[in-house]
């Protein structure tokens, strides 16, 4: 199954969408939460602490002392 990653800005802790960079990474089906959110920053080059935010069908994470946040959702 492929994943879709979208990496922007935030303002106010919203996301700004003023830069955007995407990536798309495979994952099977049942592949856990940790599991994508690993692919996700190896696909993006992305290092560093995050807060996540499981929403069901979206994944959204926060990077600590950034104002970077990643959307992951199935493609």
């Amino acid at each position: 199954m492929q994943f879709q990653i979208e990496m922007t800005d935030t303002f106010n802790g919203e996301a700004n969408y003023c830069w955007l960079r995407r990536a798309t990474i495979d994952a099977p089906f049942d592949a856990s939460t940790q599991t994508l959110i690993r692919r996700a920053k190896k696909a993006l080059a992305i290092t560093g602490r995050h807060r996540t935010s499981d929403c069901g069908d979206l994944i959204r994470l926060d990077m600590v002392g950034a104002c970077i946040c990643l959307f992951i959702t199935p493609a």
